[in-house]
């Protein structure tokens, strides 16, 4: 049986990052196969319409994690709307097999602000640090982040 915190590769077609926010990215040293990309992530678990006007979220702090990670590019645009720094939101994550390798060129495509990260890595992993809390926003503030993860509910 799968673990639903846990989610890799074999389940890419099934997953969406729409609207995703990205709270942190930690870059890790690897070796000759490259590293690791890590990103700090309120994960959309599901998207509910609990009438024709209105949707709820259910949401968890996760950690996606890509593995093999070379040709790392990153550009985010916080400067051309005059904003703040605050989380970026994730449009879509595309992924383009490279022929005649087991490695994917991967896009992830932002929302907020104008953006994209780009580069090649072999797979994903991604594991919800806790149960998803039911909300009619799609991302958590910083408080209900640390009240999740220190065991403080979920729905």
């Amino acid at each position: 049986m799968t673990d639903p915190a846990r989610y890799d590769h074999t389940q890419f077609e099934e997953m969406s990052w729409h609207d995703v926010r990205v709270h942190g990215l930690r870059i890790r040293q690897g070796d000759e196969n490259g590293g690791e990309l890590e990103l700090d992530i309120d994960f959309i678990v599901e998207w509910l319409q609990p009438t024709e006007t209105t949707f709820a979220f259910r949401v968890a702090p996760a950690t996606l994690t890509f593995l093999n990670v070379f040709d790392l590019r990153i550009e985010v645009d916080y400067a051309a709307p005059g904003a703040g720094l605050t989380p970026f939101s994730i449009d879509g994550i595309e992924r383009k097999a490279i022929p005649g390798t087991s490695t994917f060129n991967w896009t992830i495509a932002l929302a907020w602000p104008d953006g994209a990260i780009t580069f090649h890595a072999s797979e994903f992993l991604q594991v919800l640090r806790s149960a998803p809390v039911l909300q009619d926003k799609q991302s958590l503030t910083p408080e209900e982040r640390a009240d999740l993860e220190a065991g403080g509910g979920g729905t």
